[in-house]
């Protein structure tokens, strides 16, 4: 299957240089670009995108409204952004990752680690770069108390869920979460799934930012014994 991308930023070259990467792929393609956030997710639903690479700071509307109205919007449920940033430690990445965003790359990112990213990004299966992502959620929550309830739904999850839940929110991956808890990486991905579905969120971004947010996991815990 063939993976849709769309290039939304505001430098032509940078749009030029990703495109030129991205169509040397048989299984990626560019289906369209977008030079502000509005054109971004105008081209998100003519396009089809499956993969939005989103610059944060363009004109008319920046990349975290853009994400914001991508993820808000149901016809684009199956979209994925990815956030390009020229500081990968710019506390707009969190903001992102709240905002709809699965993950994020610098704009000096090597070609092979680009290509990498979309296909990881489009088959939902991990956070990009899960422990710099990481670092960057414990950063931003520093400085904010967890919510003082659970979600109502954090019930309906089962003891396994909320454990992998837990490590999701530590950075783990699939398959580190598989071998951690000597399950299939496949059985760890049900989990992940069906614990997004309870939880009604898009992908493991929202999941981890949700353990932090409810207290589930803390700036600065460990990482829970096996």
């Amino acid at each position: 299957m063939t993976i849709r991308v769309l290039l939304a930023d505001d430098q032509e070259l940078i749009r030029a240089g990703f495109k030129l990467i991205i169509d040397s792929e048989p299984d990626l393609v560019v289906v369209a670009e977008a030079c502000d956030g509005q054109e971004a997710v105008d081209r998100c639903r003519t396009a089809r995108a499956d993969v939005v690479l989103m610059d944060i700071r363009m004109p008319r509307l920046d990349g975290l409204q853009a994400t914001r109205r991508i993820a808000a919007d149901d016809d684009l449920a199956g979209v994925r952004v990815l956030m390009l940033t020229t500081f990968e430690h710019d506390d707009n990445v969190v903001l992102a990752l709240q905002a709809g965003a699965s993950g994020f790359l610098g704009k000096s990112v090597a070609p092979a680690d680009l290509l990498h990213a979309i296909r990881v990004v489009a088959g939902g299966e991990a956070l990009l770069s899960p422990a710099a992502t990481r670092a960057l959620i414990t950063r931003f929550l520093r400085t904010q108390e967890p919510a003082a309830t659970h979600p109502a739904t954090l019930h309906l999850l089962t003891d396994r869920e909320r454990q992998i839940l837990v490590l999701v929110a530590h950075g783990l991956s699939n398959d580190d979460i598989a071998e951690r808890l000597y399950v299939s990486p496949l059985t760890v991905k049900t989990h992940v799934n069906r614990a997004m579905t309870k939880l009604a969120v898009r992908d493991r971004a929202q999941l981890a930012v949700l353990a932090y947010r409810c207290g589930l996991v803390r700036p600065g815990d460990a990482l829970p014994a096996p």
